[in-house]
């Protein structure tokens, strides 16, 4: 596994999460998955999350919530949304707020695997 670079699974749909969790963990990278973003927050590990991929309808916060609160506190990662029902505003807020994937499920595993990659690649440049 790559240390340092955790990629965080939100969805409250535990098949999807499970499923994206082992995707991750096949790539070489460690993965932390949570239920809600209420749990994200509540885990501590915002600051070692090297890329973020949430869902955007959830009970409480949801995924574009979550992240505006992020960036307002200076700890945004690279994010990757997936939604079940897609949205064109939807959409464009989550580019204004600098999402490097809006994905509809359901969606191709290797789609998930290049923004990952180019989440990582975006992380790492901005790091070095």
């Amino acid at each position: 596994m790559t240390i340092g670079k955790i990629i965080t699974v939100i969805d409250d749909d535990e098949n999807v999460r499970v499923a994206i969790e082992e995707l991750v963990r096949s790539l070489g990278h460690s993965a932390r998955g949570f239920a809600s973003a209420r749990q994200f927050l509540e885990s501590g590990i915002d600051d070692a999350t090297a890329c973020l991929i949430t869902d955007v309808q959830m009970a409480g916060l949801n995924g574009l919530e979550l992240y505006t609160r992020l960036i307002a506190g200076g700890k945004a990662p690279p994010v990757i949304f997936i939604t079940a029902f897609p949205d064109a505003r939807m959409e464009a807020r989550a580019h204004a707020l600098g999402a490097l994937g809006f994905l509809s499920k359901p969606f191709e595993a290797q789609t998930l695997v290049h923004c990952i990659q180019k989440a990582l690649a975006s992380r790492d440049s901005a790091s070095g």
